[in-house]
């Protein structure tokens, strides 16, 4: 089947904010729960809603929803002057929209915070729409925000490709019927990723641009 529709991630796969994530983690953690909670516990599930990975903290629903207002009021702080496109994403887009493709988003981040990061870096003007947490029912590594995506996009799921950094979109990816893509430069290792079988493998975004575009004849 011709691909002709290309949905990201977007933390680690457009956007890199991993330090941002990482300090914010810290901060609600230590003001809320006044514990140290090691990084890679603080980090291990980035890629699905955060209500849900200030689960892995807490028990207490209040002391969770504490956990929210404090790391999304340090983040949201710090968002603008932090954010930052990965190398190589700016240049890709641009190419892959002049070679006529549907691009768009789905993430777990809120959709009006994820479209002011792909706003202030410029991304925003090659994206033809985004799919948030708030958009949809249901979360990765549940394929239905990726169908979400496709039906964005007006193609079936068979038509496009989805690109990400964490297993879960690997695995929503796979279950919708995309052909998956795993992006190495975002917040997880190889080994994390490998469990789900990803159809591609990406070093960086304009390895995947070029094989996007050799693989289709554009």
């Amino acid at each position: 089947m011709t691909i002709r529709g290309i949905l990201f991630d977007n933390d680690g796969t457009l956007v890199d904010t991993h330090d941002l994530i990482l300090v914010s983690m810290r901060h609600g953690t230590r003001t809320v729960l006044g514990r140290v909670i090691p990084d890679d516990k603080l980090m291990a599930k980035v890629g699905i809603p955060l209500a849900e990975q200030m689960l892995d903290f807490t028990d207490d629903l209040e002391q969770r929803d504490e956990l929210l207002r404090v790391y999304r009021e340090f983040n949201h702080a710090h968002h603008d002057q932090t954010v930052k496109l990965f190398p190589g994403v700016a240049d890709g887009l641009a190419r892959l929209k002049d070679a006529g493709f549907k691009l768009g988003v789905v993430t777990s981040k809120m959709h009006w915070l994820a479209q002011r990061g792909l706003e202030i870096t410029g991304a925003w003007a090659y994206l033809d729409g985004l799919i948030g947490p708030d958009d949809c029912p249901t979360s990765k590594p549940d394929p239905g925000p990726i169908l979400a995506g496709c039906a964005l996009l007006g193609l079936p799921p068979e038509e496009c490709i989805y690109l990400g950094d964490a297993p879960f979109d690997i695995h929503a990816g796979n279950a919708a019927g995309c052909t998956s893509a795993a992006a190495l430069w975002g917040m997880f290792q190889r080994e994390a990723l490998e469990a789900e079988n990803p159809d591609w493998w990406c070093d960086d975004f304009a390895t995947f641009t070029a094989r996007v575009l050799a693989s289709t004849g554009a």
